[in-house]
Order: C-alpha cells, then structure tokens, then sequence
C-alpha cells in the first residue's frame, strides 16, 4: 500500500537538520503501519513501543 506521506519520512530521515519525529492525526488512519514500514525499508534497526 503506497501512501504520499512515505516522500515525506525519507525527506525527514535524509535532512541533515531534522530534528524529532512527531506523527500525529485522526484515529486509525494508518499513522502506525506507516512508521513500521518506514522502519523497515529505511533502517537496519527498529524498535516499536506501544505507550
């Protein structure tokens, strides 16, 4: 599943000023899935906490 806000992420990961990921909207909107998939295809490591 393809989402625009994916061009975003790896303009974030790649930006040599980023500063703190914050991903906020609308309950059950994909906002999750995105950050795992992100995480996987991007980076070596990735831990997900569920608070």
């Amino acid at each position: 599943m393809y989402r625009y806000i994916y061009n975003d992420l790896v303009e974030w990961k790649n930006s040599s000023y980023r500063k703190p990921l914050i991903l906020n909207g609308a309950r059950q909107t994909g906002k999750t899935w995105i950050l795992n998939e992100f995480g996987k295809k991007e980076y070596k490591n990735v831990v997900y906490i569920n608070c």
